[in-house]
């Protein structure tokens, strides 16, 4: 018998809107506080490089504890780890709106990313737990959707909070919506895992789990895939404060020219995905999305090198690109999910790990290197979106083979 939220559009709807602010959090947590970056480095007499730690810090939590939310989820179900998950959140980003030093912030922002991840990975697992595949892709594609609207909001809500009330109201602020989440995740979510289908929570098939997931190729082709097409985008995100600030001349309070026209891409390409859903095969979906991201970082390579950047025009590249890549990230996180039909939490966190490692390398080291010339941070998203097109062929390639191996041989007519 189909779960509730599976037969109800009403429900489905909610539930889509429920795991996309889960889902957006972590996200949230960073574009929020961007435009404050200088405030706080003045505010508690950091440098510039302790500042970025309190980024790349949150960034390597955040990727780390992937590995953990999913398998977790398995093991105990999925409810648990999320409600778990947001008291943590909410405890931390409390202690980092009363932190005095700058090493206290980023110890807080290392515990916020320990926990925020837990919406985005058992929230897939949860999606393919009640729906088949057509539907997952829908309802995939709806929490894209939603998701698309948190870059687009997070800015402009920090950049008025920190110019009104200070950076500290930031903290506040997210503490506020942790607790919200609580609230409602408490009341309206499910838990989508019976206890039948959990997997013992030991370490030997723990163990056992990693290994048959982590050290699949196509799993890791598909997770790299899917990491470089997101950190080709999220490499303009995270050098927002240079490219926004230093080489555009813009405000704090002007950051929307660069998250509006991105989000308006994701929120088209979201559509467009889940309209696609039972008209294309996931990998014609892919391959349209891929025709989008290449056409546009080629687009905004050639721009870069002949101009010297100025609004709009810098961020139409960057608009069309997010198309493509919101038409593929519903496509490619189910198909790898699917490759590990019982272990979909584990698929999930490894899945978000490998990413959230690619997140943290841009954060910390790309970002700072690229940013200070934009051919050079043309450059890269050329770069992040040519190896994600070379792991998604590689991934085609072993597909076919295994497929052709699996076939039974014909016999030869005597």
């Amino acid at each position: 018998m189909p779960h509730p939220i599976a037969s109800s559009p009403r429900a489905r709807a909610g539930f889509a809107a429920l795991l996309a602010a889960l889902a957006t959090l972590g996200p949230f947590s960073i574009d929020a506080y961007l435009p404050a970056f200088d405030r706080i480095r003045r505010s508690l007499g950091a440098t510039p490089l302790e500042i970025q730690q309190t980024l790349s810090g949150y960034l390597f939590a955040f990727g780390v504890m992937f590995l953990f939310h999913g398998a977790l989820s398995d093991s105990f179900g999925r409810r648990p780890v999320i409600l778990t998950a947001l008291v943590v959140y909410t405890l931390a980003s409390l202690a980092a709106a009363m932190t005095g030093s700058v090493h206290g912030l980023i110890v807080w922002r290392v515990v916020q990313g320990l926990s925020v991840g837990a919406g985005m990975v058992v929230g897939r697992a949860m999606i393919r737990d009640l729906f088949e595949p057509e539907d997952a892709q829908r309802l995939m594609s709806l929490v894209t959707l939603f998701f698309g609207l948190a870059p687009a909001v997070a800015p402009v809500i920090g950049g008025a909070l920190f110019s009104g009330l200070g950076w500290r109201a930031l903290f506040w602020f997210l503490a506020a919506v942790g607790l919200v989440l609580v609230a409602v995740s408490w009341k309206l979510l499910p838990e989508t895992h019976p206890e039948g289908k959990r997997q013992p929570f030991h370490p030997v098939p723990l163990l056992a789990g990693y290994r048959e997931v982590g050290v699949n190729r196509r799993f890791l082709l598909l997770s790299l895939a899917a990491g470089f097409n997101f950190n080709a985008f999220f490499l303009y995100i995270v050098s927002a404060p240079v490219f926004l600030g230093t080489h555009l001349g813009l405000g704090p309070r002007q950051y929307a020219w660069l998250f509006i026209p991105s989000i308006a891409g994701i929120m088209a390409g979201a559509q467009i995905s889940g309209r696609a859903a039972g008209r294309l095969l996931p990998r014609q979906t892919i391959g349209f999305a891929y025709a989008f991201m290449a056409s546009a970082a080629a687009a905004n390579l050639l721009y870069n090198f002949a101009f010297r950047p100025a609004l709009p025009w810098a961020m139409l590249p960057i608009m069309v690109f997010a198309i493509g890549f919101a038409m593929a990230m519903p496509s490619i996180t189910l198909t790898t999910l699917d490759l590990f039909p019982t272990r979909r939490g584990m698929a999930a966190s490894l899945q978000g790990f490998v990413s959230g490692m690619v997140n943290t390398l841009t954060a910390g080291l790309i970002s700072p290197a690229l940013s200070p010339d934009t051919r050079w941070l043309a450059l890269g998203m050329a770069a992040m979106i040519a190896a994600g097109a070379i792991c998604w062929l590689a991934y085609l390639r072993e597909a076919r083979e295994r497929a052709s191996e699996s076939r039974p041989m014909r016999r030869r007519p005597v």
